[in-house]
């Protein structure tokens, strides 16, 4: 678009585009212009055609523009997705296009891998450090006992530790580990030798720092790349950027990795479909190359190398998460606003707050799922 100067509220338009976007919208208890948290207050003109003709995309970018506010993102992408929006709102175009790229290019090859960290995970960690709690998760938190953001991240590394039965002395793999949270936690409560890898530069530095002291290791390096063997492995919050084309290489490298008495557990975000696209805002502005697996993909790209033992679903806790993040971004933003830009500012709480809405409205998943090499005996999952 050519103005991103904010003019509103605008005198809506009487056209076609205008029409068709209200009548989307009919039957959602969304309005444009209305009273509700949750309604799109218009502020430019041509929303309507630039929405309309640019889908999803259009939608999110007119909002780092300014050309519309909502009170409540999140409340609002909740309404459209139970309405049934949700792909529909994604212009042919737009997924014909990620098709052809997903179909044709593997978006998440080794040259390609590090292409997220430098996007996202580089943003800034003054950034990260205030929407995050203190133990720096960047994954959903368990929620069940908790009362707010700090006991559910504990309780998240916590739960995953006990699902893995970490012993004194194991060495254990975390595969993404983000800014160490889980490698401090598994050294620091468990004595765990722990050796986790990243393919942000900032995480690696961070967590370096935060482990200082204690039997952890961190890597700047791509999973394809390691060598070795583990008593324990842990994924979580990494498998979104592994994309379909690698499914079966990471379980392959898994398996490889893995003691042939050890456990795996992988946690991840997951798609009730397992058609291959990805929506194009967040693949732009938030997570590039990023996909979800479907429960189908996982299973299949497994099932010749590890034994599922367990498979727990906690996405609504996502939701609360999620709010929780965004509450703190919104509570802490002046101390950093000026390292950034206001553009920045609107990406953040249109991601937070449309996010948390498709959790809400169960249109994604947060799964833990436990693996073994067929390790004899039961296996008992806690909760």
């Amino acid at each position: 678009m050519t103005s991103n100067t904010r003019i509103g509220p605008a005198v809506l338009p009487d056209t076609r585009a205008r029409r068709v976007v209200e009548n989307l919208l009919d039957g959602s208890s969304v309005s444009i212009n209305g009273d509700n948290p949750w309604d799109i207050q218009v502020l430019h003109p041509d929303f309507f055609s630039r929405v309309l003709h640019q889908g999803t995309l259009g939608l999110g970018e007119s909002y780092m523009d300014g050309w519309w506010e909502c009170e409540r993102i999140d409340e609002l992408a909740y309404r459209l997705l139970r309405h049934g929006l949700g792909s529909r709102t994604r212009s042919t175009s737009e997924r014909l296009m990620y098709r052809l790229q997903s179909g044709f290019f593997n978006l998440q090859s080794r040259a390609r891998a590090y292409i997220v960290g430098e996007a996202h995970y580089d943003l800034g960690n003054d950034l990260f450090q205030r929407m995050l709690d203190p133990t720096m998760c960047y994954s959903c938190g368990y929620w069940k006992e908790a009362s707010n953001l700090h006991e559910a991240q504990i309780a998240k590394l916590d739960l995953a530790a006990r699902k893995l039965k970490i012993e004194p002395g194991m060495k254990v793999l975390d595969i993404g580990c983000g800014w160490g949270s889980f490698a401090e936690h598994a050294a620091r409560h468990y004595g765990a030798e722990v050796t986790g890898i990243t393919i942000s530069r900032e995480q690696a530095a961070f967590a370096r720092e935060r482990c200082a002291g204690l039997p952890v290791e961190i890597l700047l390096e791509d999973y394809r790349d390691l060598s070795g063997h583990f008593d324990r492995i842990v994924s979580i919050g990494m498998f979104e950027h592994v994309g379909h084309r690698n499914y079966r290489t990471y379980f392959d490298t898994v398996a490889q990795l893995l003691d042939e008495d050890g456990y795996f557990l992988l946690h991840t975000i997951g798609s009730n479909s397992s058609d291959i696209s990805a929506d194009p805002w967040i693949n732009k502005y938030i997570f590039p190359n990023g996909i979800l697996p479907s429960a189908v993909h996982i299973a299949r790209a497994s099932e010749d190398y590890l034994l599922m033992e367990d498979w727990q679903n906690f996405g609504a806790d996502y939701d609360r998460t999620l709010m929780a993040w965004q509450a703190n971004f919104d509570e802490h933003w002046h101390e950093i606003a000026a390292n950034y830009n206001e553009r920045t500012r609107r990406m953040f709480r249109y991601y937070l707050g449309a996010c948390a809405g498709s959790f809400r409205a169960r249109d994604i998943q947060l799964w833990q799922i436990v693996y073994s090499r067929k390790r004899s005996g039961r296996y008992d999952a806690p909760r």
